[in-house]
């Protein structure tokens, strides 16, 4: 805030405490509503405030009480922590009643904000702290920032809070996350991060808990399925019985619908909400009881859009050239720097294919337990191993029936199991474990690596004979750095998120069209989302609205291409991202797109090389 606007603050604030009507529009209304309802709670401003902390032991007891929320907003601490260190701040999350359980951070800061009681123990509602940005939150079932004189109590004008509520898939109140710091210091961004990370703790609520019920996803953009900007609906057989934010303002609907909403009566609503009048398509994902999470079908009669990747030239001819292999039931072999988008590619190979409506079974050989990958991969009878399922499952290979198999990282898959893969494609049978007899298979192979396999063919880490199964024709994907004009992709791109900030001015292209990319396509798509979130609706974008790593210029942003090979490339954009993020591997994995172990595993790899 600016002098005139503390000046008018600090005039509101008297009027109001002797007595007076405030001219509306003086004192944000979510301010007034609190301070009025804090004199009718009996506060006295005048009044000394403090705060007895809990004992050592309480606060275990509190804190195991709330693990599992813990839990889910571990990420979102740590992200957010690195921020806060920055802008001299601390983050805390909160339980239900507004007690804090974690405060992380900035230390100088953290010890000014436990003498006024900002600090784990302590209650920080209306009712017992007056108006503050977490029991203000909790009061008014919104996200809100409080601002130096607007709190209720005169020691707490030193900070500047931006809180957001956290409600659980049931619509009811799990926490708060809350992000302050000093009120001299701008935190233009604080509420609007603190908003997307809420975004992303209520919808992580969503990935276990709902066992033998039917989750649905959707979107208007079908690459925001599986993000935390989908609508999320599960129900308990006809029964809606959970729901996130974004879905039940979609629908207009209050928590108070759950257990009175059937799924029939939903579903026209839905799909005349994501149409809209236009006749839009949409994207939807409906995973069913007995379906394993985390493999998509598109359902419910919904057209999924066409989310093409940005190509170039050689890209879309390889394009065209693979679309040929696929139809014949050839493998197709993508290659590329990690968030180049092979991923995005495939599908939208698939989509163009005759298997498109078919199942597109995404597998991720790295992140897979080597010790369940077979399983995984292949299916099991019942009584295979000790804790196989009664009735056997289904494996991966088997539910891509009829469509595509995406074996992503493929270069990770153990040596033991390439023989096997080996067998399965040239034969197009599979043996589930347990079983003796092999079953036909139907559906073709996209593999993908950022990983040099030649080489590594050279080296004895993959299989010669499965090389030259699946690499008769490989596409080779371009990372950011590679390419000639930046900016009509960062324009595509952007023109691609549906913002309504405008087209972005030429210092912030400048800015992002200079900016190194280690993470390539997956990393500007994120940053680009997260500019248009921090901007906010309507305004036209500016410097400071971009991410604070790239608001800030990079050393050798402009940098050439490094030359090598492809596994050099990626290890240089691995080791790129680890510098940016000094040192912090979880913070350089994010920035990649990838797990932290297989950041982890591909630098030690790549030391013992050297």
């Amino acid at each position: 805030m600016d002098i005139s606007s503390d000046l008018s603050l600090a005039r509101a604030r008297e009027k109001f405490f002797s007595g007076q009507t405030l001219p509306e529009g003086l004192v944000p209304a979510p301010i007034l509503r609190s301070w009025q309802r804090c004199a009718e709670q009996g506060l006295d401003v005048g009044d000394r405030f403090s705060a007895e902390p809990m004992t050592a032991a309480e606060l275990r007891q509190l804190q195991q009480q709330n693990e599992a929320l813990r839990l889910m907003s571990r990420p979102e601490l740590s992200t957010l922590r690195a921020e806060a260190k920055h802008t001299s701040s601390v983050v805390i999350l909160t339980d239900a009643s507004g007690t804090l359980l974690d405060v992380v951070g900035n230390s100088e800061f953290a010890g000014e904000a436990a003498r006024v009681a900002l600090q784990p123990g302590v209650a920080w509602t209306e009712q017992s702290t007056g108006t503050n940005a977490i029991g203000t939150a909790l009061a008014e079932r919104r996200a809100i920032a409080v601002h130096g004189a607007e709190h209720f109590y005169e020691p707490h004008e030193i900070l500047h809070c931006a809180a957001s509520p956290i409600f659980d898939p049931f619509g009811k109140l799990a926490g708060v996350l809350d992000m302050s710091g000093h009120a001299s210091t701008e935190h233009t961004h604080a509420l609007g991060l603190v908003r997307l990370a809420v975004e992303q703790i209520e919808h992580r609520f969503f990935a276990k808990g709902f066992e033998g019920k039917t989750i649905v996803r959707f979107h208007k953009a079908a690459d925001m399925l599986g993000t935390p900007r989908e609508g999320v609906l599960v129900f308990d057989g006809e029964q809606l019985v959970a729901g996130n934010r974004r879905a039940l303002n979609l629908l207009r609907l209050e928590r108070l619908s759950f257990r009175k909403t059937r799924r029939g009566d939903l579903f026209d609503v839905l799909e005349e909400k994501l149409r809209g009048v236009s006749g839009d398509s949409f994207a939807a994902s409906i995973q069913r009881p007995d379906e394993k999470a985390g493999h998509k079908l598109y359902a419910t009669g919904a057209v999924v859009r066409d989310a093409a990747p940005y190509l170039t030239e050689e890209a879309t001819i390889a394009l065209d050239k693979a679309l040929r292999l696929i139809e014949a039931d050839i493998p197709v072999l993508i290659t590329g720097a990690t968030g180049t988008g092979k991923e995005v590619f495939a599908r939208h190979l698939a989509k163009r294919s005759s298997r498109d409506g078919k199942p597109f079974v995404a597998v991720n050989c790295a992140a897979l337990p080597e010790s369940l990958i077979e399983s995984e991969l292949f299916g099991y009878e019942a009584g295979a191993f000790t804790g196989a399922r009664k009735g056997g499952a289904k494996g991966l290979v088997q539910q891509a029936e009829g469509g595509i198999l995406f074996l992503d990282e493929i270069g990770d898959m153990p040596l033991a199991l390439q023989s096997r893969l080996l067998r399965v494609l040239q034969d197009k049978e599979v043996a589930p474990l347990g079983s003796g007899q092999a079953r036909k298979a139907d559906f073709v192979a996209i593999c993908a690596t950022n990983r040099d396999l030649r080489a590594m063919v050279e080296t004895g880490q993959f299989r010669s004979d499965l090389y030259f199964r699946i690499a008769q024709f490989t596409v080779r994907l371009p990372s950011i750095s590679e390419l000639a004009n930046r900016r009509a992709l960062i324009e595509a791109l952007w023109t691609g998120t549906n913002a309504d900030n405008g087209p972005l001015p030429k210092t912030v292209l400048d800015r992002l069209e200079s900016h190194d990319w280690p993470g390539n396509f997956r990393e500007l798509v994120n940053c680009l989302k997260t500019t248009a979130a921090l901007a906010g609706p309507g305004r036209t974008v500016t410097l400071s609205d971009l991410p604070n790593h790239i608001h800030a210029p990079t050393r050798g942003a402009a940098a050439s291409v490094p030359e090598g090979d492809l596994g050099a490339l990626t290890e240089a954009a691995m080791r790129r991202a680890v510098e940016l993020h000094r040192g912090n591997l979880s913070a350089a994995a994010r920035a990649l797109g990838i797990d932290r172990s297989t950041l982890y595993r591909r630098l030690v790899w790549a030391e013992k090389a050297h």
